[in-house]
């Protein structure tokens, strides 16, 4: 049975009908701007002469490294017979499709078709922008003409020499509005009791500006001891804290449309973890996004000691995002088998996220008369 809102009773004092509200549009149906950069894949999933396909929100893409150790992104379908060009050969600087050989450059141009004259080459596919920066590729799915106005994301920590990053994605069957908020709902650690034990967040207050919202908080420990895994991700502040304000350091989590960020800074400002997350859908409904992280851990004094650590490190965040995997799939679960967004949300900084989302979303489309 689902939930019926409250109506005010007082409505009925009156014989003037009460404005009508305008509905909220459901927000898992909002579909993500692609005036954006997105990681489409990881540079070592794309090997030089090799052709990569994947897919953006249900356009597929090819991913092409050249001989030279380019990349470039193309439609990945013939223009022929619409076949798949990752199935193709890479010929030097450019793509061949398996199917007839037809052959395109990095701009999408048919530059060759074995069986007919160069002055009779046919229209080529669509080429989008491309750019391969600390170890992911980047594509433009959107406008082209805003790709070079449209800056690359700020990678958090990744190219510091005094942070380890570990590199780290899955594919998580949820609308992407999910994963942005239970990454900024920090209210959810009791899902990771057995992980973390008992953690009660605590938000020392939210910031919105143009395409972003942000908060704070700190964390108290009222059961069990902090785990090693925990205190190498976020640091040992809160060890030992019983109840209050709790430890001295700071989360900061943060929705930069399309992104998101999570940094923890100790009591003099240091920054310990940085954390840089999106998630890019894969499918058309948009019912499927891959996650790609970079984690950021500021390497301790003692040379060597977090190498020595990092598979521990690496198992205790596998485990955390198991939980998360599984109860944004089950949030995505319960809202395919309503039909809508029943959520009775309370916390007011994901109220504003998912104004935001709303708002640097695709717009929707007006009603046919």
């Amino acid at each position: 049975m689902h939930a019926v809102p409250l109506l005010d009773s007082s409505a009925n004092d009156s014989d003037t009908p009460a404005p009508a509200e305008v509905p909220l549009r459901d927000l898992r149906r909002v579909t993500i701007h692609p005036d954006h950069w997105y990681p489409l894949a990881w540079s070592r999933e794309v090997k030089r002469g090799k052709a990569h396909g994947v897919r953006f929100a249900g356009e597929p893409i090819v991913l092409v490294r050249t001989a030279s150790g380019a990349v470039f992104a193309l439609e990945d379908r013939c223009a022929h017979r619409q076949v798949p060009l990752h199935a193709g050969v890479v010929d030097g600087e450019s793509i061949r499709c398996c199917y007839h050989g037809w052959t395109y450059d990095c701009t999408g141009r048919c530059i060759d078709v074995p069986y007919l004259g160069r002055e009779r080459l046919p229209n080529g596919v669509r080429s989008y922008p491309c750019r391969e920066v600390e170890g992911l590729i980047f594509v433009f799915p959107g406008s082209a003409v805003l790709a070079d106005e449209t800056p690359l994301p700020s990678l958090g920590s990744v190219a510091n020499k005094a942070y380890k990053t570990r590199r780290f994605g899955r594919e998580v069957k949820c609308h992407y509005s999910f994963m942005h908020e239970n990454l900024m709902d920090m209210n959810h650690q009791f899902l990771h009791r057995r992980q973390m034990g008992q953690m009660r967040a605590r938000s020392l207050g939210r910031r919105r500006g143009d395409g972003w919202v942000e908060v704070d908080y700190t964390f108290a420990r009222e059961q069990g001891k902090q785990p090693v895994g925990e205190a190498l991700v976020f640091g040992g502040g809160n060890k030992g804290s019983k109840g209050g304000q709790g430890g001295k350091d700071v989360m900061t989590v943060r929705t930069l449309y399309p992104y998101q960020t999570l940094q923890i800074r100790t009591s003099d400002g240091t920054l310990v973890m940085d954390l840089w997350i999106v998630y890019v859908p894969l499918d058309a409904e948009q019912r499927t996004n891959r996650t790609f992280g970079l984690l950021s851990i500021k390497k301790p004094g003692i040379p060597g000691i977090l190498d020595l650590a990092w598979p521990l490190l690496v198992w205790f965040t596998e485990r955390i995002f198991k939980e998360d995997r599984w109860i944004v799939e089950s949030e995505q679960a319960a809202h395919d088998e309503q039909g809508a967004d029943w959520n009775q949300e309370v916390f007011p900084v994901i109220n504003e996220l998912r104004d935001l989302l709303r708002e640097c979303g695709v717009p929707e489309a007006p009603a046919a008369n």
